[in-house]
């Protein structure tokens, strides 16, 4: 689950992790209020979407750029005008672009120096990692590839937590000393408090600035969330905004599936995220194209199928269907009940091609032989595989 930068900003301030002032601005009435808050200061309109580039980005009614300095509050209402309500395309969001319902009105802050703070789960120690470098507003992998050396790590011990002498450790890799050292260890221990308290898998802060009169303050924060312990982080949960995701994976969500978009047009469905993977690796192989990632888990209902289904068919550029289910858990034959229900409820008129096996197949296979539907039966996954790109090529 993604956040929002001024909604990084909240937990910032919750936890004690020294930020620019500002707030979020819902209509540019709003943007210009906030702004009249930091009069005589400089003043920082951003536009809120998931996407980085925003700076870079232009929007679809010919205005350019989602991040603008203003002097005076009533530019900062002008500029909202122009963004709010407005699609704004970045790099990261696709020809598509996002269209931007909110705006951070912010203090513009001087900087001296950028660094680059971040923590992140190690997969290979199983522990907390602090990775930071003096190259911060960089592209921390380009860092990584062209200077390694100038990437500092640090583990972290998961019972015992970041200790004192480490937050001075990493304070002295970045240059941080005097007065910056304390500001260092605090901002440091108040950043690792919040990964814990709220399950994050990811804090990167870019850029972690010094200013010219020597306060070190975290701009700009990217937060990912353990999804497995969201049910005890109700707080996080009220931020995830569903206008900045996928309808179809949204709606998947609903049904506790697994569903990721790509470009392709022959569906996928499967029970495992591995035999998802094989699956849409082996339509490629065959000279298809996978339009999703959708794992329907190891215990679907028929329910869950025709919820599926409906999603799948939900992309207009989907040309066929490939149900590639092991049953273990699985009972094949609610797989097959499912398959043949939400056939007949959408009116399926595209190529279907179903592999099924293990746990009660026999069952499964007579249920799709006698529901009367035009249904291609693959005999193993290869076979299942070449049968639909068959398909949709001949259709």
């Amino acid at each position: 689950m993604n956040i929002h930068e001024y909604q990084a900003r909240e937990l910032f301030e919750k936890f004690g992790v020294a930020t620019s002032h500002g707030r979020v601005a819902f209509t540019p009435e709003e943007a210009q209020q906030t702004a009249q808050g930091l009069a005589g200061k400089k003043i920082v309109v951003k536009a809120q979407i998931h996407a980085g580039g925003r700076g870079k980005g232009h929007f679809t009614n010919g205005f350019k750029g989602g991040v603008h300095l203003c002097n005076t509050p009533e530019e900062a209402g002008q500029l909202a005008s122009q963004m709010l309500g407005q699609t704004l395309v970045t790099h990261q969001t696709g020809p598509e672009g996002k269209v931007v319902n909110k705006v951070l009105v912010v203090e513009a802050v001087d900087i001296s120096r950028e660094l680059y703070f971040a923590i992140l789960l190690d997969r290979a120690t199983s522990t907390p990692v602090i990775i930071a470098s003096t190259e911060g507003g960089m592209d921390i992998e380009a860092v990584a590839e062209k200077s390694p050396e100038k990437i500092f790590r640090e583990f972290v011990h998961p019972l015992i937590g970041l200790q004192p002498y480490q937050t001075r450790k990493i304070a002295h890799a970045l240059g941080l000393t005097g007065p910056l050292l304390g500001q260092a260890s605090k901002l440091f221990t108040a950043l690792y408090k919040l990964f814990i308290a709220r399950d994050c898998s990811q804090i990167e802060v870019n850029p972690l600035v010094v200013t010219p009169d020597g306060q070190l303050l975290a701009l700009d924060a990217k937060f990912n969330f353990d999804d497995n312990s969201l049910y005890r982080q109700a707080d996080i949960v009220a931020m995830r905004d569903k206008t900045e995701e996928d309808p179809r994976e949204v709606a998947a969500s609903e049904f506790n599936l697994n569903y990721i978009g790509l470009d392709g047009n022959i569906a996928c469905l499967v029970n495992g995220a591995g035999l998802a993977m094989s699956t849409m690796d082996i339509i490629q192989y065959c000279g298809g194209k996978p339009a999703n990632f959708l794992d329907v888990g190891g215990g679907a209902s028929k329910e869950q199928v025709a919820a599926a289904f409906r999603i799948i068919l939900s992309d207009p550029n989907v040309q066929g269907i490939l149900v590639n289910i092991f049953g273990g858990i699985m009972d094949c034959n609610v797989i097959a009940t499912g398959i043949v229900a939400a056939a007949r409820e959408t009116g399926l008129s595209i190529p279907l091609v179903v592999r099924l096996e293990g746990n009660n197949v026999a069952a499964g296979k007579q249920t799709l032989a006698e529901s009367g539907l035009t249904i291609i039966s693959g005999n193993d996954l290869a076979d299942a595989a070449q049968k639909i790109v068959q398909a949709v090529k001949a259709a």
